[in-house]
């Protein structure tokens, strides 16, 4: 599959590896399943949503080869390689780029790919001679995507940072939280994720579309800053209206609305409760047989309605109430943990999280009817595959790569000696 693209890989630091467990089978060439089956694309390691777009085009298909560079360190969690699920479905090789055959085989794998996935700082790629000029003029389809937190542009472009604060001066942050209280981290879904790697995803494949048609590739500036400004944008509308207070807490979608919230239970679970439609609130007070609610549409009588719906919903068990609710048009949910959320019935029936290699994971989305992705490899360490997938590539001379420390393999740790029991014969009578 050939195309131009520009996918920057969104990171906090220069440069960022994980730690994964081994796989072969991809880099030896297993057959791809998706819709992005055929397309080929190389990803330089970073952390967050670098990583995590690289493995959705892999989920969907995309043949994704990750170079890590020897020594690279990844996030300060002791996070076993087995688990470290951004890793998952392509092969590891360990390039110094730094070393003149190191760069020039990552610019002949350039060369056979249709997508480029970085996530550096801005001029670090371009600094180790991996930047677009450099990679465009080897291979002038290519999509080479870049992924930062503030950007290739603008004051702050050149300044360290974390989802917590891109996602902080967009506005987005402010608005999460109940009134009274201080904004609510999103963990990093967000920003990393969700105004990071999805938007990258989307320039890389939009870009891809454009090539085939004008033949040239480009460059994508997915900024986490851009994105998580672009999800806001109906709360930004609202706000233009008049329709959104920036005291948090005190708005219809941010637990301002009694109807739109969440309670306690009497084992100390919570309920989501959110019916927004009047059919769908008479649900949820006929199954609360409540016939005396205080009028909804009235602000001034929310708290009242607040307190009848927490003192309710505090006399039963999350269980007895997701029991009560479920299947029914009133729009109320259990709140379930990571550890709950793959045996809830409806998600299993689904398939939303499978297991796979002994790891209990979620499944490839979105799904399609007629290339359905499926999981391959597990989560690769550096440079595991350095060999196998450098010959899939069609590089040679692998051998002479690892015997000059361009490419690098890791030496396999030696095995614990086994004793032997020692026979003796048993005395003659």
């Amino acid at each position: 599959m050939s195309a131009p693209g520009d996918a920057d890989a969104a990171g906090d630091t220069d440069a960022a590896g994980d730690t994964g467990a081994g796989g072969d089978a991809e880099a030896k060439g297993a057959t791809r399943h998706g819709p992005l089956a055929g397309m080929r694309v190389v990803e330089l390691a970073g952390i967050g949503p670098s990583p995590f777009a690289a493995m959705l085009l892999a989920d969907l298909g995309a043949d994704v080869i990750r170079i890590d560079r020897p020594g690279e360190t990844g996030l300060p969690a002791p996070l076993p390689p087995e688990l470290d699920l951004l890793r998952r479905g392509r092969p590891s090789v360990s390039l110094d780029l730094k070393h003149p055959d190191g760069l020039a085989t990552a610019l002949a794998l350039v060369e056979r790919a249709d997508v480029l996935v970085e996530g550096y700082r801005p001029g670090v790629a371009e600094r180790l001679g991996l930047g677009p000029d450099e990679c465009l003029a080897r291979n002038p389809r290519l999509v080479y995507g870049r992924m930062t937190g503030w950007g290739q542009d603008g004051p702050l472009a050149q300044a360290a940072g974390h989802d917590i604060g891109y996602v902080a001066i967009t506005g987005a942050l402010h608005a999460i939280g109940r009134a009274g209280g201080p904004p609510q981290v999103p963990v990093n879904l967000v920003g990393d994720f969700g105004g990071g790697a999805l938007y990258l995803v989307v320039g890389v494949l939009a870009a891809l579309l454009e090539a085939r048609t004008s033949g040239r590739g480009q460059v994508v500036d997915a900024a986490i800053v851009d994105g998580t400004a672009h999800l806001s944008s109906l709360v930004v509308g609202l706000v233009s209206a008049g329709l959104w207070s920036d005291r948090r807490g005190t708005n219809l979608l941010d637990t301002g609305a009694p109807f739109y919230d969440l309670y306690e239970t009497s084992d100390g679970g919570f309920m989501a409760v959110g019916p927004l439609e009047p059919a769908f609130y008479v649900e949820l007070l006929r199954l609360l047989e409540i016939t005396d609610a205080p009028d909804r549409l009235d602000p001034r009588q929310w708290p009242a309605l607040r307190a009848l719906l927490a003192d309710t919903f505090s006399a039963r068990t999350r269980d007895d109430w997701a029991a009560l609710f479920e299947g029914t048009d009133a729009c109320v949910e259990p709140v379930l943990s990571y550890a709950e959320a793959p045996t809830h019935p409806h998600l299993a029936a689904r398939g939303t999280y499978v297991e796979q290699h002994g790891i209990v994971q979620p499944a490839p989305a979105p799904r399609f009817s007629r290339t359905p992705a499926r999981l391959s490899t597990p989560p690769s360490t550096p440079g595991a595959d350095t060999r196998a997938a450098l010959t899939a590539w069609g590089i040679e001379d692998v051998a002479a790569l690892l015997a000059s420390g361009a490419a690098v393999e890791p030496v396999p740790e030696p095995s614990e000696p086994t004793e032997t029991p020692i026979e003796t014969s048993a005395p003659a009578p």
